[in-house]
């Protein structure tokens, strides 16, 4: 222990970068005097334009990698339409469902999710040479260039061709990864944690590039999960049997990040031992760490006292503990003990003395449940070889829903379940998939809750893309992957109450990205304003229904689209109510001040009229005045 003082005053420099570092994990790096702000890559963050720099350091480099910064960085004009003809139970559910562009949807999130996800789970494209990756930077390409080019499919959505010949193959890969993981890092709770299924051929750049948006300090671990147990035959040389997920903090030093999982099968066996505190097992108190001594650890040796009488334990030898243990093994050398004399007086209820071989040992009971009923917890191991969490059992969960086998590679309920509970995911807490496929994380999702009770809540986000025409699933009617996913939930949703009859929230609203309900000759990106919606005067495209216009104001105020929302008349005119009194939307028109004296009674907290909803700006001065004077809490907006 070093007891001297430094003698110098607190290094500000070194706080500043801490500070910086907190919120741009990515622009801290190694230099030859120690960590150091990165001012290239620190500038970039604070701008949306490209910032030319040439410095050596140590990170991650790839073409493309300024544009992808900036692609995290720049706003988007996009909004989220209500889909209710393919919702289930709209008006009351929790859980989303999203169809369009992630990045364009993890944008439109940023506000309302801002740090409430507690887990993400995403099984992104691999880079294989054969699959797909998004394409984002179009400023240099026409439309019809674009289309023609195959660049982007009938949903308007942009997807390209990455094979191993392409002069770019790992960075189009990178470039498509980073800001997705940049913005997701961003709605993560304190204690939130991600999770991403990858393959060998991109782990490397993943680990490298999460370091950098997350922070190396937070990286847990890489799991090894074998999907494949017969092994991949087109494989060179070696069948490879795993996969891997790859496990990021928020923040790990908190221990709410990840938990353990209960223990069952053989684990469970060895609670063969019962008192009133129900079954137990015993582990002897011994500390086995060979490299602890007298020295490095002085607290931990001491000697404690058996009554033969009743088994208990003692650090103090009185007329009832009367027999010595040593913490020593049985060849003799001395060892110590892994718990402190504090812990020993504290919980010294929990240890037992056996005798073995005529000598006193002193072991602990270790409780299958805690005293809230709780079952005992045990670290999730590095290597996962669960018969039910492989790709077969993935392909048997869709054929029982569908009688068909109509996607290729799903994962398992069952593996997603275990990664759901190693997230330390509790009830009301939200995961996010925006990878979501076939929708296994809301169907792993639902059968958690019902085996629990729980009211986990999913957000899935896909991009509508087309299935191959000689798939069983475009056969089967599935044009493409969302229409799988809404599709499975619905059906795994059904099959779940039927076997275990629980009443849980089985349904979800669909949005579907869409151009903003503004027109477009209004709605400039160099003027747009996340909070300013008055820049929207009389401005809304025909096709656009108040729904859509709800969902667009909840997004630029930050509410979370899960919040109920219910439909009253004031006046004679439609108010569209937001969570009780957060937000009320009218955008009916005659708006006066009569209207205007009868909503001041109910005093929301927001409220939001359409501009043509007004007579003329007279008429919509004397209603803000009149809010203001009756109702002083209510903040007034118009689109």
């Amino acid at each position: 222990m070093n007891d001297k003082l430094d003698l110098q005053s607190t290094d500000i420099t070194s706080l500043n970068i801490e500070k910086i570092g907190a919120l741009f994990p990515n622009c801290v790096t190694e230099t030859a005097e120690g960590k150091k702000i990165d001012f290239d890559l620190l500038k970039q963050e604070l701008s949306t334009e490209i910032i030319e720099g040439n410095k050596e350091r140590y990170r991650l480099e790839w073409p493309g990698k300024r544009e992808a910064i900036v692609t995290a960085n720049i706003p988007t004009n996009k909004t989220l339409r209500p889909v209710r003809e393919d919702s289930v139970n709209f008006d009351i559910t929790e859980n989303i469902y999203i169809e369009g562009d992630n990045l364009e949807v993890l944008k439109l999130l940023q506000e309302s999710y801002l740090s409430k996800i507690k887990m993400i789970y995403i099984d992104p494209p691999y880079n294989t040479g054969k699959d797909f990756v998004y394409k984002d930077n179009f400023a240099k390409a026409g439309e019809k260039e674009l289309l023609e080019s195959g660049q982007k499919d009938e949903y308007n959505q942009k997807l390209v061709a990455n094979p191993e010949t392409n002069g770019r193959y790992h960075s189009d890969w990178l470039s498509m990864m980073y800001p997705r993981l940049k913005l997701a890092r961003n709605l993560l709770t304190e204690d939130g944690v991600i999770f991403i299924s990858i393959d060998d051929n991109e782990i490397d750049n993943l680990k490298k590039m999460s370091n950098e948006i997350f922070g190396e300090n937070n990286f847990i671990v890489s799991l090894s999960v074998q999907l494949n147990p017969r092994g991949r035959h087109l494989d060179n040389f070696v069948a490879r049997t795993h996969e891997y997920v790859v496990i990021y903090a928020k923040d790990a030093a908190r221990d709410s990040s990840m938990s353990g999982i209960e223990k069952t099968g053989d684990m469970e066996k060895e609670y063969n031992l019962n008192d009133n505190l129900g079954p137990y097992r015993i582990l002897g108190l011994r500390n086995r760490n060979q490299s602890f001594n007298p020295i490095t650890r002085p607290l931990l040796y001491y000697p404690l006292y058996v009554n033969p009488n009743n088994l208990s334990v003692s650090i103090t030898e009185d007329n009832y503990h009367t027999e010595k243990v040593l913490p020593i093994t049985t060849e003799g050398v001395k060892t110590c003990w892994t718990w402190s004399k504090q812990k020993v007086l504290k919980e010294n209820n929990l240890l037992t003395g056996v005798l073995v071989n005529n000598q006193w040992q002193v072991f602990r009971k270790d409780y299958l449940y805690d005293t809230n009923g709780n079952k005992a917890l045990t670290l999730v191991k590095s290597l996962w070889i669960d018969k039910d969490i492989n790709n077969d059992y993935g392909k048997k969960s869709i054929k029982n829903l569908f009688d068909k086998n109509i996607m290729d590679f799903p994962k398992s309920v069952e593996l997603i379940s275990k990664i759901i509970k190693s997230g330390n995911v509790k009830n009301k807490d939200i995961i996010l998939d925006f990878f979501s496929g076939s929708a296994t994380t809301a169907h792993a999702i639902m059968q958690l809750n019902a085996e629990d009770n729980g009211s986990r809540k999913y957000i899935m986000v896909q991009l509508p893309e087309s299935t191959d025409e000689k798939s069983e699933a475009y056969k089967t009617g599935y044009k493409n992957i969302c229409e799988i996913g809404k599709e499975r939930i619905r059906r795994a949703g059904n099959k779940i109450k039927e076997e275990t009859g629980t009443d849980l929230d089985y349904g979800f609203r669909v949005y579907r990205l869409d151009s903003s309900n503004m027109q477009d000759v209004y709605y400039k990106p160099q003027d747009y304003n996340q909070g300013t919606l008055d820049l929207f005067a009389d401005n809304v495209k025909e096709d656009r229904t108040v729904e859509d216009l709800v969902t667009q104001v909840m997004l630029d105020w930050g509410l979370p689209l899960s919040l109920p929302i219910e439909r009253k008349t004031i006046a004679g005119k439609e108010i569209y109510v937001v969570a009780g009194d957060s937000l009320y939307c009218c955008f009916d028109k005659d708006i006066d001040e009569t209207f205007a004296k009868e909503i001041a009674t109910e005093k929301p907290l927001r409220i939001v009229f359409r501009d043509k909803g007004f007579k003329d700006d007279t008429a919509k001065e004397n209603v803000k005045q009149l809010l203001k004077q009756l109702s002083p809490e209510s903040e007034m907006k118009v689109i």
